[in-house]
């Protein structure tokens, strides 16, 4: 049977509602062999799931990097997925350090703006939800679920709430030196959902050329926010550049409906991650 690769999960270090203990462990009873851990613009879930990792899993250090591309009015925010890269390397850290900055202020500009319109969220409470991790938008859709104000993330992020009427702009990475200093950490990377026209604007292939020039490895194409077309459409894309292609369920706990192994990547392609990769390696529990 063929090893069960999930490439893309978050946890309590970000926006998912598992602990990296606790996903670590769920992803092992979910039947996984590989795992990785790609909380936004942190490294904080590593330790503790390395840490807790159960027998026959195998973990794969990464984030999920806030990217935007400036090539075009307004700037199209995107997300780029580094595997087993260096958390040491001075620059990368500095610009991830700048990013959670970033989004924790955006977090409570848009709190002020919540309660300057009469809506009481509390942003210590957010915090205290956050739990450390990096505060986004999922936190204060929770303060709103709490305030019985919305029934479902979904629905805050609709656009009487966060998509659009409290909708701040984050201070993301340029996407070009987003790929540079993946690489430059010893990192592998790979473009998340590029083609998730649901999400909103999505960047034309031209970009994706260019970036893969200036050192991307890999498309993830089967997610759950692609449609078969869309995943059609990054699977010819990926073959035509000679990139790796890889399929995960971006796991977010009960954030999102979808589970861990939802979609996978196949083992070839997770090979090529790892021979790429010259940062951390990949971290088997016996």
């Amino acid at each position: 049977m063929s090893a069960r690769i999930d490439l893309h999960t978050h946890s309590t270090a970000s926006d998912g509602t598992l602990g990296p203990a606790e996903l670590v462990r769920a992803a092992a009873d979910a039947g996984l062999d590989v795992v990785a851990l790609t909380d936004h613009d942190t490294t904080a879930g590593w330790e503790p799931a390395v840490a807790a990792l159960p027998t026959g899993l195998t973990l794969v250090r990464g984030a999920e990097l806030s990217c935007r591309w400036f090539g075009v009015e307004p700037a199209i925010p995107l997300h780029l997925l580094a595997y087993l890269f260096d958390p040491t390397e001075p620059e990368l850290a500095a610009e991830l350090a700048r990013v959670r900055r970033a989004r924790e202020e955006r977090g409570e500009r848009i709190v002020r703006l919540l309660q300057a319109d009469g809506i009481r969220v509390s942003w210590s409470e957010i915090l205290a939800g956050a739990a450390g991790g990096t505060v986004g938008r999922p936190h204060i859709a929770q303060a709103l679920i709490r305030a019985g104000l919305v029934a479902t993330t979904t629905e805050a992020f609709g656009p009487r709430w966060l998509g659009e009427r409290y909708r701040l702009p984050k201070e993301d990475i340029d996407v070009f030196r987003a790929v540079a200093l993946v690489r430059a950490a010893g990192g592998v990377p790979v473009f998340a959902h590029p083609r998730a026209s649901r999400r909103g604007r999505i960047v034309p292939d031209e970009l994706i050329v260019e970036l893969a020039a200036a050192g991307l490895a890999g498309l993830e194409a089967d997610h759950e926010d692609h449609s078969p077309a869309e995943r059609e459409h990054v699977r010819a894309l990926a073959a035509e550049l000679g990139l790796l292609v890889t399929g995960s369920s971006d796991f977010h706990g009960t954030h999102k409906t979808v589970r861990l192994g939802a979609f996978t990547t196949g083992a070839e392609a997770y090979e090529r991650i790892v021979a790429l990769a010259r940062g951390v390696t990949p971290v088997a529990s016996g």
